[in-house]
């Protein structure tokens, strides 16, 4: 149950959210475009991230581009 943890563990990388325009589902009020979310988790198709609502999110990858 290793999501009960996540809030808690280190930061793997950091993302800037690019958009928050959804086609199916209301995310502008979780993500501000602009704004760099830290990832605590991540899989092929989803990054997990705190998110403006304070609390762990999993969101598609294309509102995001990685920072390098």
């Amino acid at each position: 149950m290793i999501h009960k943890e996540w809030e808690e563990r280190d930061t793997i990388k950091q993302i800037k959210c690019v958009h928050a325009e959804a086609k199916k589902f209301i995310v502008d009020n979780k993500l501000t475009p602009g704004k760099i979310y830290d990832v605590k988790n991540e899989t092929d198709e989803f990054y997990f991230i705190i998110d403006n609502s304070n609390r762990i999110g999993g969101f598609l990858k294309n509102y995001f581009s990685e920072i390098k």
